[in-house]
């Protein structure tokens, strides 16, 4: 009786994950940098004069931040997923602290106080969805890279 060949198989323990941002992991963070740039856009379109000196700094680390969130993703860093699940979630709940509610503090720039036009709200809602999916996508990404202690080579 003849052995089978079996150098086709795969050995699930020493599989190796792919790493790199998958597509729609990119995807995401293509779509959050279109709403990011619309919201700064739109902010400069207003007048920055008119943010308190907190929501301008706030914004401008979070905007540094994002933006080397992204830049990982498209770079296929390692460490894209988990940067991008942090930075994205962050975002999200972020913007929509600052913009959505009723002026509460003074990092408050308040969409429904501040008699806004529909471009505006557009713009904070699609950088608020673009933030969601980058942090969803992330952290699915990172759940697909997790090597678990027993898939590690010995």
């Amino acid at each position: 009786m003849a052995t089978p060949d079996t150098s086709q198989l795969l050995d699930l323990r020493t599989t190796r994950p792919q790493l790199g941002a998958p597509p729609l992991l990119r995807n995401a963070a293509l779509l959050f940098l279109a709403g990011f740039l619309l919201h700064n856009a739109d902010h400069l379109r207003r007048g920055v004069e008119i943010l308190t000196p907190e929501v301008f700094w706030a914004g401008a680390v979070s905007g540094v931040i994002s933006l080397a969130a992204i830049a990982l993703v498209l770079a296929r860093h390692r460490l894209s997923g988990p940067v991008a699940a942090g930075v994205g979630f962050a975002m999200a709940i972020g913007v929509s602290v600052v913009h959505l509610p009723p002026r509460w503090s003074a990092v408050s720039d308040s969409l429904p106080d501040g008699g806004v036009d529909a471009f505006t709200w557009f713009a904070v809602l699609c950088e608020i969805a673009g933030a969601f999916a980058l942090g969803w996508t992330g952290q699915r990404a990172l759940r697909k890279v997790t090597v678990r202690p027993d898939d590690r080579p010995s």
